[in-house]
Parts: structure tokens; sequence; C-alpha cells
């Protein structure tokens, strides 16, 4: 039986480039779940003036190719200008690891994915979104969906920690189905209102705790 995996992606599995996090990151991304097996997030540092990507990083929960493709796109990144980083496609990241088996491609989409999540959380950041949509409902919802409940391992919508959503002149609010002395209640309410302060039209987050 032939072994799966190319030398390549064995090499940056035993030993992946880039691994580790950026506290002072201009942008980060998170994609995937560890419950469903397989997550990646990305940091960045960002050349302000040329909008080159200076330095990035990953942390991954996966497989051998789920880490891989995350030090690959990491390394095809690093260098770049953040319009050309956004181009690199999950194939691109494929090849450049000499194939990977048909059933672990979607380790390749996840890491493109979380490298572009990064991109636009530091665009939105800095106000370089071309189309700027209104925040509704819908689209706080589905930042929500980045934001994980540790307890489960999956995010707070698909936990139902979530139970009611509201966005008028700007102020979000967002009731969630926890106490507020909960361990997670602090680390929860941080990344929820991190992912939803950088949208250009909200002006403030408010993050209501359910105390029964």
């Amino acid at each position: 039986m032939k072994f799966p995996y190319t030398e390549k992606v064995l090499e940056h599995f035993r030993n992946p480039k880039n691994v580790g996090k950026l506290e002072d990151a201009d942008g980060k991304g998170l994609e995937g779940s560890p419950a469903c097996g397989d997550m990646v997030a990305v940091y960045l540092k960002v050349d302000p003036k040329t909008t080159v990507i200076d330095d990035i990083k990953f942390e991954s929960y996966g497989c051998a190719s789920n880490i891989a493709t995350a030090s690959i796109i990491t390394e095809m990144a690093k260098g770049k200008t953040i319009a050309d980083a956004k181009k690199i496609t999950w194939q691109e990241a494929t090849d450049e690891l000499g194939g990977l088996p048909p059933v672990k491609r979607h380790c390749s989409v996840l890491a493109v994915e979380g490298l572009r999540s990064a991109i636009r959380d530091y665009e939105e950041k800095h106000g370089l979104v071309s189309e700027q949509e209104p925040t509704t409902e819908e689209v706080v919802r589905s930042r929500l969906k980045h934001v994980m409940n540790p307890m489960a391992g999956l995010d707070i919508v698909r936990t139902e920690l979530v139970t009611k959503i509201e966005v008028k002149e700007g102020i979000v609010r967002v009731v969630l189905d926890l106490p507020s002395n909960h361990q997670f209640a602090n680390a929860i309410k941080e990344d929820l209102v991190e992912k939803l302060e950088a949208l250009w039209d909200v002006k403030e987050v408010k993050v209501v705790f359910t105390e029964g």
C-alpha cells in the first residue's frame, strides 16, 4: 500500500514553519472547529505603508495535512502584499506540497480560509474594505460563528449560547445564555467584542449575560 503523503507534506508536518501566536497581531483569523477535527488560527503583522505581510504565524489543531497546509500557506504569504496573499488558492497550496489525498484536500481550503479571514480582519480594522455593506443581524450571526464555545469545541451559535441579537444605529447587542460569573464568560465576551468591533459601522458592542 502506497503511503498517502508526499515527502514535502511530511516535512512540513514534522517541522512546520511559522508556528505560534502573534500577541500584537494586526490581523487574525480562526477557521474550523476542534469538534469537527480540524482548526487553524492565522496571525499577521503588516507593514502599514506597503501592506506587505512582514510576519505570519499559525496555530493548528488537527491532522498532518492540516498542519502541513497551514505551514505552507504561511510560507507562501510571507513577504507578499495582502492583495497578493488574498489570491493564494487551496489548489496552489496543495500543488506546493506535491499533492494531498482527496479526502484531505479540505485541509488546504481551511488554511486558505484562515489566511483570508486574517486579511479581512486587518482590512476592516484599517478601513480598507472597498464594499462596505451595513451590519445586519445576519452579518453579526455570521461573525459569531467564529467565536468558540470552549465547553463544546464548537462556535457559540451552533451551541445555542446566543439567544438574541439586536442591531440598531451602530450599536450591537448580543444576549448569551451564560452567567457572567462562568469561567469562560470573559474569554467569550472578549472574543465576541473583538470580532464585531472590526465592522466598519459598529460603534459599540454590548454583551448581556443571563444570570438564571
